[in-house]
């Protein structure tokens, strides 16, 4: 048994356990109508990448309910990726590009060339903007921008420091790049969604460690939440 982030817990969403999946359901097209129906999923990229299994919504379903998920039952950083052309739209860098400080250089991730960090916001209708209430705001707004970005003035909507951390996706994206900012837009890309996803990282409060893809999956089978593999992912993707 891991920690509390493995768990049993109640859904935050107000589904039942188990609910949402069929058994002879096709994993990867129940993560599609998963994301479709505003419902979260899990995707562990590779064992020999970050070894990561992500809690992902797309950017639209978050509540302040799906919120306290993210921070109880992953417990990792909530950030919101977006797609490289929409990010360009909203003249978003990345953050390495941004800074003008000698720590920015010289990175050595281990487990990319790259990472996709840009800049962090909250939305400019949030207080503090950590809250439950107002990073759901914030990350809504973001999912709808992400949608007309031509119709979004970002600097009038959103304010630049703030508590959402948002990603850039890579160009070519999994052809490019086969981080979770990657797998979770192409999923939502084949889920005909807009290029705005929620990842935060599934931590184990026993180890401080990655959440393993064992428990992860036994938590996903506890709730009905599809999982998948980041090789599924880049199969059907790619």
């Amino acid at each position: 048994m891991t920690g509390h982030h493995a768990g049993p817990q109640s859904n935050a969403d107000g589904a039942t356990a188990g609910s949402n999946a069929p058994a002879a359901a096709d994993s990867f097209e129940h993560a599609l109508e998963s994301l479709r129906a505003g419902e979260p999923i899990l995707v562990h990229d590779a064992a020999d990448r970050e070894g990561e299994t992500d809690l992902i919504y797309h950017a639209d379903a978050v509540t302040p309910e799906a919120v306290a998920r993210l921070r109880n039952d992953a417990g990792g950083l909530v950030c919101v990726a977006l797609g490289h052309e929409t990010a360009e739209a909203f003249d978003l860098p990345f953050y390495s590009d941004a800074i003008d400080h000698p720590a920015t250089g010289d990175h050595e991730l281990g487990y990319d060339e790259r990472s996709s960090f840009s800049l962090t916001v909250n939305h400019r209708d949030t207080y503090t903007g950590i809250t439950d209430d107002d990073r759901s705001t914030t990350i809504r707004a973001l999912g709808a921008a992400a949608g007309t970005p031509d119709e979004t003035d970002f600097a009038a909507e959103f304010r630049v420091p703030g508590h959402v951390h948002l990603l850039k996706g890579a160009p070519d994206l999994l052809a490019q790049r086969e981080g979770h900012t990657e797998l979770g837009l192409a999923l939502a890309d084949a889920a005909d969604l807009s290029p705005a996803v929620v990842v935060c990282e599934m931590l184990d409060d026993e180890t401080g460690a990655a959440l393993s893809p064992t428990d992860a999956r036994a938590y996903a089978d506890r709730h009905g939440f599809a999982y998948l593999e980041g090789s599924e992912v880049l199969e059907r993707c790619r």
